[in-house]
């Protein structure tokens, strides 16, 4: 039996060496010009596309797959099987999607005329009837109300005729008195069914590219051992490239479409800050982009930051980072078509560029990230993955199950964890340290802790409570007004300060002690919070205060 082009390209695609690139070329040729089967294939070859993009051989390979892509919304067999190919994110085809408030703006802010509601999903039609009223003048409100009109004909009546109905009903919530989180809530609650048709432009993955980047073209074989993480990470990325607001909102976008395109949302890319986004370059083709978000985003102690997996400026991998003080929280995915490559190494290289930027010793993977109610993750083993490359379970439950399964497999040479097995080790974080073992920083007590005490102070009146911990905390901290500070390190203040008039002990701290927290706290709603980040580490004693002695 004869193998097609298209097989034979994707066995030989990750190859790398002698004679690779010449074969590769060869059945790009023949493939360029193959009108193919059925849908299944044509995603094959637009991922095989995408793959060699990330790892060239060389300028030649490069040229031809970037030639292939940029003319793939052209052919005849993705033409043929448009619909079928709907949710690739290949350019030409349509992503529906509930997407959420932040991308359901920038979407009707940058293709108004391709971002429409799916009407073929009824489902939300009730909840977009139900929100209308509210969203126009009373009059149109009245009528909505007595009419009983249908949800997209109302629609149909209301909005400009050359306004589509998706645009109309964002505009309409962005009009909505309130600030931006009421305005998410609102729109999230409706959870409205929408389409982003092609156009010029509009996110694809097969456009998708960082134009920055420096290639990298590959003659050796891809690095499929385990590397050695406490190595890896003692090595400092090969440089660090500061943005400008500009191009950090470029970057933004390129995030932003990047999860579109799979059906997905990420806040710290949804509500990234421009002014602070990085490029990190690793060498040999890999690079990081890391984002922070915008102040009245931030949470007061923790700091959330995004990033993309880049790999010769094709994204390849996304996730977010989570840090407190020396910890981090790490999120690590890689896009399917790039999985089987080399996704440790790549890991790896995440955690030093973690450790070099925010000074990071502590990394843990949150339970999801290993399989908890997460099937691909059962599925790709991600539990042991992890634990293959030095990661451990803190608690007791784990470290018997681990025990238990390392007897069986010192008995049985082939045996693999089951479902349920991975199940229960993947309900329990996964940590690796520097120094000692850290564990998690209890992060989420403080809110119960300035729960209680806005609770004892006032009650439901929140405000009030909030006035009375922003004047004792200037008190305990001898500031006598906030004059100097931006609008953003005024909101840091505000949300400090109750956790502020809560530090044990407070009163016995030195003054240097005191102007240090002052800086930590202003740090926070400065242009860069891993500059927080750095500020809130170099304080033992407050890290102490907030979470106790055992930190």
């Amino acid at each position: 039996m004869t193998t097609s082009p298209l097989s034979s390209l994707e066995q030989v695609k990750s190859s790398y060496g002698a004679g690779c690139a010449g074969a590769k070329l060869a059945l790009l040729d023949r493939l360029e010009r193959a009108r193919l089967r059925g849908p299944r294939a044509v995603v094959r070859l637009h991922e095989i596309l995408c793959f060699l993009r990330a790892y060239p051989d060389d300028v030649q390979v490069l040229a031809q797959v970037e030639r292939m892509l940029g003319r793939f919304h052209r052919r005849a067999d993705l033409r043929r099987h448009r619909a079928a190919l709907a949710d690739s994110g290949i350019a030409g085809t349509a992503t529906y999607y509930r997407f959420f408030w932040s991308s359901a703006r920038w979407l009707a802010r940058q293709w108004p005329q391709r971002f429409r509601l799916d009407r073929a999903d009824a489902e939300p039609a009730e909840r977009i009837r139900a929100a209308l009223p509210l969203l126009v003048t009373p009059a149109e409100a009245a009528w909505l109300k007595e009419s009983r009109v249908p949800a997209y004909t109302a629609l149909d009546r209301l909005r400009a005729p050359q306004e589509t109905d998706a645009v109309f009903l964002v505009r309409r919530v962005a009009a909505m008195p309130g600030d931006s989180a009421t305005r998410e809530a609102f729109y999230d609650a409706i959870d409205a069914a929408c389409v982003l048709k092609p156009a010029p432009g509009a996110p694809s993955r097969t456009d998708t590219k960082y134009a920055g980047a420096t290639i990298a073209y590959r003659s050796t074989p891809l690095r499929r051992t385990r590397p050695d993480l406490r190595e890896q990470i003692a090595l400092a990325p090969r440089a660090v490239h500061e943005l400008s607001p500009r191009e950090g909102a470029h970057l933004l976008d390129l995030a932003r479409g990047v999860m579109v395109t799979r059906s997905r949302d990420l806040d710290a890319f949804a509500y990234g800050d421009p002014r602070d986004v990085r490029i990190v370059e690793d060498g040999e083709g890999l690079a990081f982009m890391v984002g922070g978000m915008l102040p009245e985003r931030r949470s007061p102690v923790s700091c959330t930051c995004g990033y993309l997996t880049l790999h010769n400026g094709v994204p390849i991998g996304y996730g977010d980072l989570i840090l407190v003080g020396r910890s981090a929280a790490v999120a690590f995915n890689t896009f399917e078509t790039y999985r089987g490559g080399e996704a440790a190494w790549n890991f790896a290289r995440l955690l030093a560029t973690v450790r070099h930027l925010y000074g990071a010793r502590s990394f843990s993977l949150a339970p999801y990230q290993l399989g908890h109610r997460n099937a691909e993750a059962i599925a790709s083993g991600a539990w042991w993955f992890y634990f293959k490359l030095g990661f451990r379970p803190l608690a007791a439950e784990p470290r018997r199950m681990l025990r238990q399964e390392l007897a069986r497999m010192k008995v049985d040479a082939g045996h693999r964890s089951d479902r349920a097995t991975l199940r229960g080790l993947a309900a329990w974080h996964l940590f690796f340290d520097l120094d000692a073992p850290a564990g998690l920083p209890p992060v989420a007590e403080l809110g119960a802790r300035i729960a209680q005490g806005l609770a004892q102070r006032a009650g439901a009146d929140r405000e009030r409570a909030l006035k009375a911990c922003n004047s004792e905390a200037m008190h305990l901290l001898g500031l006598r007004s906030l004059e100097g500070y931006t609008a953003d390190e005024r909101l840091a203040w505000s949300r400090w300060s109750p956790l502020v008039v809560t530090l044990r002990g407070l009163a016995r701290w030195s003054a240097a002690e005191k102007r240090a927290l002052v800086h930590v706290i202003r740090a926070k709603g400065g242009r860069r919070e891993g500059d927080f980040v750095a500020l809130f580490a170099a304080h033992p004693k407050l890290e102490r205060a907030l979470f106790g002695e055992g930190r």
